[in-house]
């Protein structure tokens, strides 16, 4: 029978690492925790930076890679250390990533067309539908029932009464319907919000990305949940921010740079909407200039909304179906398409 060599290259639980070995008989699972830098918290997919291997960790940790024909996750999971990965590994063919935004990664590479053809890529897009969903229903009730304003008062130790609004009979506009959008849609329906939905091409009752400046009018909240790719770069721009309804709330759950930022922190400082509650930027560390920190009807979370205690479990799940699939020679789920990136 033979061995398919697979090497877990990121920091994960023994436990979950049992569960990869458990799946079939004919995978040789290699995991050496001392060679991976040390978790900083649970589902830590980049580890300790102050990690150093020894030469002999090193030169221990390349012998590893090199005889890998999968992989879990690369070094630090950055493009450097996947580039690394697939010219060490010469048999290697297959990767599973432990980013959902992982066709980014891929892209910035700059792997060669054969390496592209040699490797299959896959992301985790999907396990993060659950607490990216909670945290975008979040940001809508924390700006809805005015959040900042109590928070405010609570310093001032300040006691008045007015009213707020509800989430029941309110529209929302969910712009990208995949494992995220569809969660985000069934929490707000359960809520009792009216939910429009947009994917990239139309079906059922979801309309079509040529309809986004059309339907933005019609919700008083709006969450992106799309990828980055040259199709979603700059698509709420400054003349859909525009047409959005007064008072409106945004929420981005997907990449910072399909919104148009500085159109966005306009609309935000004139009123024109009522908040954004957002996850991620265009530029990441988010820069201590931006004015997204000073703005008080802005809620910024550093890119860890999708970061869940049970993330590696959900991870490991997606990659022990998908090595079934391998084994199989059956397609990958959440392949990255290395035309698209995405």
């Amino acid at each position: 029978m033979q061995q398919v060599r697979v090497v877990v290259a990121t920091p994960l639980e023994p436990e979950l690492v049992e569960r990869i070995r458990a799946v079939d008989d004919r995978l040789d699972v290699r995991f050496e925790p001392d060679l991976l830098p040390p978790a900083r918290y649970p589902s830590d997919h980049i580890g300790e930076p102050e990690f150093q291997r020894s030469a002999e960790q090193e030169e221990r940790f390349t012998q590893l890679v090199a005889e890998a024909e999968v992989a879990l996750g690369f070094p630090r999971e950055s493009p450097d250390g996947l580039a690394w990965l697939v010219r060490t590994a010469r048999q290697l063919r297959f990767v599973q990533c432990m980013y959902a935004g992982a066709g980014q990664q891929v892209g910035a590479a700059r792997l060669t067309r054969d390496e592209l053809e040699r490797v299959a890529f896959a992301s985790s897009s999907g396990v993060h539908a659950v607490p990216l969903a909670e945290w975008s229903m979040f940001g809508i009730l924390a700006l809805l029932k005015g959040l900042p304003r109590l928070l405010r008062d609570k310093r001032d130790r300040a006691w008045p009464h007015y009213p707020v609004s509800e989430l029941r009979g309110k529209t929302l506009l969910v712009v990208g319907l995949g494992a995220i959008g569809r969660e985000v849609a069934r929490l707000a329906e359960a809520f009792g919000m009216q939910v429009i939905g947009i994917k990239r091409t139309p079906h059922g009752t979801a309309a079509g990305a040529d309809r986004l400046d059309e339907l933005v009018g019609d919700a008083d909240a709006v969450v992106i949940t799309l990828p980055l790719t040259d199709e979603t770069r700059g698509l709420v721009d400054r003349e859909t921010i525009e047409r959005m309804r007064d008072g409106a709330i945004l929420v981005n759950v997907g990449r910072g740079a399909v919104v148009d930022e500085e159109a966005l922190v306009a609309a935000l400082r004139s009123g024109k909407l009522g908040g954004a509650a957002l996850d991620v930027f265009v530029d990441e560390p988010l820069p201590a200039t931006s004015p997204l920190w000073e703005l008080e009807n802005v809620i910024v979370s550093p890119h860890t909304a999708a970061l869940s205690w049970h993330e590696n479990e959900r991870i490991v799940g997606l990659f022990a179906e998908n090595l079934r699939r391998y084994l199989r020679g059956d397609e990958l789920l959440s392949r990255v398409r290395t035309t698209v990136f995405y």
